[in-house]
């Protein structure tokens, strides 16, 4: 039982398109374009946020001394 030939899965794109539509799978291909780009903002915000944060101690610290 090998794996699928390009005949099989064009078999299945064809299938799907079918059962979905174009507009619908470029709807799902886009919305799941902006859940990955919203993830990426999410995560480098996170950074950037700890970042600001550490930076802040620092400078409460370096207060605290003087």
């Amino acid at each position: 039982m090998g794996s699928f030939s390009i005949w099989h899965w064009l078999i299945v794109l064809v299938v799907v398109m079918l059962i979905f539509g174009t507009k619908k799978i470029g709807n799902i291909g886009s919305d799941l374009g902006k859940a990955v780009k919203g993830f990426k903002d999410g995560v480098k915000g996170d950074e950037e946020k700890a970042a600001a944060d550490k930076a802040t101690i620092d400078v409460e610290a370096k207060e605290k001394k003087s």
